[in-house]
Parts: C-alpha cells; structure tokens; sequence
C-alpha cells in the first residue's frame, strides 16, 4: 500500500472512538465490535472462510440463539450461499431488490443507520486521566434521570405489563436514553420517561396507526405520548400493530432502522 493510499479515509464520525467511518470490510468488522453489546450479540469466533463469525444473539427470557454473521462493505458484495448464514453486516445496504427476494431470510443490519439511535446511542470513551463509576441504566435511573412524578411511574408500570403480554418473546432492555421493548429480534418501540408523561417511539413500517404521528424523514417510525390512563387503550393497540409490523419487517428482510432510507416505489 502506497504513502498516498494509507492516508485514504471515510467521512467523519466520531462515533465511538472511532474517527472515520468504515471504508472496507476491516473498517465494518471493527465497527460491529463497538456495538455488538447494544445488539444483543456475544461473538463466539471471527474466522476466515465463510460464514465470518458466529455468534449467539439474546432471544428474551434467558435464552440465547446462535446465529453465523457475514461482514461486508456493502450488503451488494454479499455472494454466498443464504441457507449458511443468519446475519448480514454491512456499512450500507445497497443490495438490489432483484437480489433481495435470493436471500429472503438473512437479516441485513447496516450500521450506518443503526449508530446514533437510542439503540445504539453514541458514547463517548473516556480520556486516560479521567475517572468516574460506571453508571447502571435501570429503571430507578431513568425514573431519576428525568424526576418522574408517581402517577407517571405507575402509568409506566402498567403500559410495560401490558407490552410484555402482547407476546411471550417480547423483553425489555433499559439503555442509556431510553427503556426499549425487542420482538424479540429487533427494537419496535423505544420510550422515554418524562416528567408528566411517557414519550414513545413506535416502528410503523410507513404505515398508518392511530394515535400515531408519522415522524419527518424518519418514516418507517411515528411517536406518541400518554399522560393518563386514558390514554393507555389506543397506546396499547399502536404497539400491538408495531409489534405486528416489525415481525413481518424481519420475515421480509426490510431495513428498520430509524435512519433507513424510503424503498424507493412505496
């Protein structure tokens, strides 16, 4: 590799600890190892030869599922047998739709559109000379965060029993900016506590649900807020129809992301 080459680098991003963003595959291995964690993955292996890494991916109620991930760039390099892999990691996913339907099945999780989500929030390392305790994102940390009055901790109290019962798979995970509910795979709603009221964000799939409000440039997401019990039963029923949605988003192999870009044609 040439002087000039070395010195080749991606867009800036600060993301991490890492400056630039991903310009080959090495670039997209490392990335998907700063959040693995926030993805519910435990790597068992990296390796050559094909699949890349297998892996096990938390599946909800104590329970873990081994998966075999491929990296690449570009989800359009993906050139492998589909049966042999579960997750497809990429930087961007640019794969036609004529090649879609071919690997119907396999997961694409680009990372360029999951860093920078409540999921995968960006934070920062520390420096060397700074100090400090690891914070735990429980329950009682966002209920502080935010000084929730009482009537809200009960309210979320009964909106996050009523989530759980709408299917068996569903758990919680309590992350730093928001408590998000999995399907079991992927996150379908995102909510955070205020003061006087729960704030959702809920996975539509572009479609639409009452009570909802399609949100700008982020359209396979819509949000809501709930103040009382009121408002409990119509919440209730958007998260059932999101739950529905990011089911068959996963069947369908379609890109969830909060930054996921329109197909175009929809």
């Amino acid at each position: 590799m040439s002087e000039k080459e070395r010195k080749i680098v991606g867009s800036p991003l600060n993301f991490r600890g890492l400056v630039y963003a991903p310009i080959n595959e090495q670039g997209v291995v490392y990335l998907f190892g700063l959040i693995a964690n926030d993805l519910n993955i435990r790597v068992e292996s990296i390796q050559q030869g094909y699949p890349d890494c297998t892996a096990v991916r938390f599946a909800g109620k104590g329970k873990w599922k081994r998966i075999n991930i491929e990296f690449e760039f570009k989800s359009s390099g993906f050139d492998h047998d589909p049966d042999k892999c579960d997750v497809l990691v990429c930087w961007e996913d640019d794969l036609p739709e004529g090649k879609r339907e071919s690997v119907k099945g396999l997961q694409i999780y680009e990372l360029k559109t999951l860093i920078n989500t409540p999921e995968v929030p960006n934070i920062q390392p520390r420096n060397p000379e700074e100090s400090g305790e690891e914070v735990e994102y429980d329950l009682d940390y966002h209920f502080k965060r935010k000084n929730v009055n009482k009537d809200v901790q009960d309210l979320f109290a009964e909106l996050d029993k009523k989530i759980r019962d709408i299917d068996e798979s569903i758990w919680v995970k309590f992350a730093q900016t928001a408590i998000t509910y999995y399907s079991p795979e992927k996150t379908f709603v995102a909510l955070t506590l205020r003061k006087n009221s729960l704030a959702l964000d809920i996975y539509t799939g572009q479609k639409k649900i009452e009570g909802v409000q399609n949100i700008k440039n982020h359209e396979n997401w819509g949000t809501l807020h709930i103040h009382n019990k009121n408002e409990l039963a119509i919440a209730v029923l958007a998260i059932e129809k999101s739950f529905g949605y990011i089911r068959e988003a996963i069947k369908n192999n379609e890109n969830t992301g909060w930054y996921a870009l329109t197909p175009k044609g929809k």
